[in-house]
């Protein structure tokens, strides 16, 4: 990793841990001043005792996060990172209404100075002397400083500011998280054979089955995905977040997945984070599960084959820093006869996928951002710092120059489309706004 990205990564890391100390002071004093508006005495000291528990519930368990003591809090790491998400927003939120507020006043008391210059003498020292007996219009009017309705309002915002994330994240933890929803996407394929038109993908993507997303959630997916009737079942990664989930319980109900053609797979990042790898790769297997590894599988669908690859996470950079190749070693896996649909965890593989003439790829990772808020027509999403392909279906030209089997009759014109499914599960917080999980069901058609 070179000096420069050193750096950026230390300033950014810098700035966000400062962000979050000054969050957490706002939001401990205010309860501390809260507190010492009680006047009984009993209260104060109950309050006291809360306040104090409160502080060691976030401060130790941060402590422990950034000591990898992680095994034994499986429950109270994701509420920390709720409470660290909401109060970081709602602080920023009061600073910005605050900031506005004083930019406001700062702007009004140029314009009255200015008023006060081009004012004749006379009429100054008669606005003063009104002043001197609290009739001044110029301060307390619809135009003034001190106008109540004004004060009112940027109160009012500040309140609304601050609460706002916490309603948002109250609503994502307890509703929308659960909010499971069918996504029916028609994918139009250049030159896709007769007997392929209207083949049906179930996806789903993304589990991280853990305390917030238990079995009983996973089995209701994979029953929804299996009353859909699809020819062929893929799983894209992330079955679980970390060494300490219960890959094998998340493995027993993937395998409950049902389609004539069999469920195929990938591995996400996450299995990497939780050193399983191959362990995920076993267990799916003797389940009946197949997970792709940089390999491809010919399939036939009433008698006509199409070509399935798969592969592990694709890194962005690797541990030295530098910029890695996507989808390296794929190019012998790619068919020049048949349809290729691909399976990768990371949506950034797409345009090297579209270069190497992959007709369909199938990912995952992004979870939609979990939390998607859009404001002024401009969507705020964490996703969109990562990847430009958040959710749902893109396309792009399939600019392969390799040579094809002159049979399927390639139109120069042909699209590569990419589908980036929302997830079941979420991660860091498990909350979700306006980002529902989704299982997702294709269906390929000729044009």
């Amino acid at each position: 990793m070179d000096t420069g990205q050193v750096i950026f990564r230390g300033i950014l890391a810098l700035v966000i841990l400062v962000l979050i100390f000054f969050s957490q002071r706002y939001w401990f004093r205010q309860a501390w001043r809260l507190k010492q508006r009680v006047a009984h005495a009993g209260w104060r000291r109950l309050l006291r005792f809360m306040w104090a528990a409160l502080l060691l519930a976030v401060v130790l368990p941060a402590v422990g996060w950034l000591l990898g003591l992680r095994g034994s809090s499986g429950k109270l790491f994701p509420l920390l990172g709720t409470w660290f998400f909401a109060s970081l927003l709602g602080w920023l939120g009061i600073r910005a209404v605050k900031g506005a507020e004083f930019a406001w006043e700062r702007i009004r008391h140029q314009v009255l100075k200015q008023r006060h210059r081009n004012t004749p003498v006379g009429a100054q020292h008669a606005a003063a002397a009104a002043a001197e007996q609290n009739l001044a219009p110029v301060l307390t009017g619809a135009d003034g400083l001190l106008n109540p309705a004004r004060r009112h309002f940027f109160r009012t915002a500040t309140y609304f500011a601050g609460a706002l994330p916490f309603i948002g994240a109250a609503y994502g933890f307890a509703s929308e998280r659960f909010r499971l929803t069918l996504e029916r996407v028609e994918v139009p394929l250049a030159n896709l054979p007769v007997a392929l038109d209207g083949l049906r993908i179930v996806q789903i993507s993304d589990i991280h089955m853990s305390a917030y997303m238990t079995r009983a959630q996973v089995r209701r997916a994979v029953d929804m995905a299996n009353d859909l009737g699809a020819d062929l079942a893929v799983v894209t990664g992330d079955f679980i977040t970390g060494r300490h989930d219960p890959l094998e319980e998340c493995v027993e109900e993937v395998a409950r997945l049902r389609a004539p053609l069999g469920t195929w797979g990938c591995l996400g990042n996450h299995e990497i984070y939780a050193e399983c790898e191959d362990e995920a790769t076993e267990l799916l297997r003797k389940a009946g599960v197949r997970v792709l590894r940089r390999e491809n599988a010919e399939i036939i669908w009433q008698g006509q084959p199409f070509n399935l690859i798969g592969v592990d996470y694709q890194r962005t950079r690797g541990l030295d820093g530098r910029k890695l190749p996507m989808l390296a070693g794929v190019e012998p896996l790619v068919r020049r006869d048949v349809p290729n649909i691909l399976l990768s965890h990371n949506p950034n593989a797409f345009d090297r996928a579209a270069e190497l003439g992959i007709e369909f790829t199938l990912a995952g990772h992004t979870h939609g951002g979990q939390v998607n808020v859009e404001i002024l027509e401009s969507q705020i999403n964490a996703a969109r710092f990562m990847t430009d392909y958040v959710a749902g279906l893109y396309s792009r030209p399939l600019t392969s120059r390799l040579p094809r089997v002159e049979a399927r009759g390639r139109s120069p014109l042909a699209t590569s489309f990419l589908y980036v499914n929302r997830g079941l599960g979420t991660v860091g917080a498990p909350v979700r706004v306006n980002a529902p999980p989704e299982i997702t069901l294709f269906t390929l058609r000729q044009v």
